[in-house]
């Protein structure tokens, strides 16, 4: 596996204190890896930086040299078992000279004992394998327009607020590889955002969607649902709930051919891919219920 060379500049700034690493609170996100995100065209959510924090409040970290920001990555510990590396950013003066191969170290050093995942550009997947990344499956991004108000749900949707807590954490957990009810009660809580239900006759959830506000239109996830049916009421429900003309995307496991067919019966356009790649032991979930995934940040 490849490591940090210790000739490199990102070795030599370590050992003289010149380059440090450390962690990153709510207004450290905001003021760093989200404006950077936003300049790379990841087009994050308003309130990313006070609800990703809650996933792992030690998993954001920044490198600076001489006290500058240079590079940022996280390495969110879902529990002892699985935890996912994202927002992963170097600029561009201080790539290729060991920066950012120092923070990923840091983050993956946060993450041992633990199944990593990780959703990377397809470019790079060489240079993941190199760090012991193993390909699972593509993500892919569609984009779509609201171009009519007649968005409205075959049936009857209901606010998540309206269905048992720990209904919608037994479904979220049947399609996430870890437990993580602190950052799903943010984030399915935050402003500027939507959360629905499908519920049962028990009252158990057969699905539930957020869409949430973003720098530019709207992005839906997570997305899960046990049939392809309730999916689409949810999909329609949550588009319903934004303005005419606004943007909208979806991020599908390909795995799953119905949540393919979904993105292809709106007439929406793929924008942009990753390869979902995991260090360890595949995580067992069931992607046939993942029509949209959370983040591609934090998995």
């Amino acid at each position: 596996m490849k490591h940090l060379s210790p000739t490199s500049d990102a070795a030599r700034a370590l050992a003289s204190g010149r380059y440090r690493i450390r962690k990153l609170d709510t207004a450290g996100l905001a003021a760093v890896p989200i404006p950077w995100m936003r300049e790379a065209g990841w087009n994050p959510g308003l309130h990313d930086a006070e609800t990703f924090i809650t996933a792992d409040p030690d998993g954001f970290l920044v490198g600076e040299l001489d006290g500058q920001p240079i590079a940022t990555v996280s390495g969110v510990r879902y529990d002892d078992t699985f935890g996912f590396l994202g927002c992963y950013i170097v600029q561009e003066p201080f790539r290729g000279l060991g920066y950012g191969m120092a923070i990923h170290e840091a983050a993956r050093r946060h993450l041992e004992g633990c199944t990593q995942g990780g959703d990377g550009v397809l470019e790079n997947v060489e240079k993941y394998k190199q760090i012991g990344r193993v390909y699972a499956y593509r993500n892919a991004r569609y984009e779509g327009v609201k171009q009519t108000p007649d968005w409205k749900p075959g049936t009857p949707l209901s606010d998540v607020r309206e269905v048992p807590w720990e209904k919608i954490e037994a479904l979220d957990r049947a399609c996430f590889p870890a437990p993580r009810s602190a950052f799903l009660k943010t984030w399915i809580h935050q402003a500027d955002a939507f959360a629905l239900a499908a519920a049962g006759a028990d009252s158990a959830a057969e699905g539930y969607g957020v869409i949430r506000k973003c720098y530019s239109g709207w992005k839906i996830g997570p997305l899960f649902a046990k049939d392809a049916e309730t999916a689409e009421n949810l999909f329609r429900g949550l588009v319903d709930r934004i303005p005419v003309g606004d943007a909208f995307v979806l991020d599908i496991a390909e795995p799953n051919a119905a949540a393919r067919d979904l993105v292809a019966r709106y007439g929406m356009r793929e924008v942009f891919a990753t390869a979902r790649m995991y260090t360890g032991p595949f995580p067992q979930v069931n992607l046939d219920w993942v029509y949209g995934v959370t983040t591609f940040e934090l998995g």
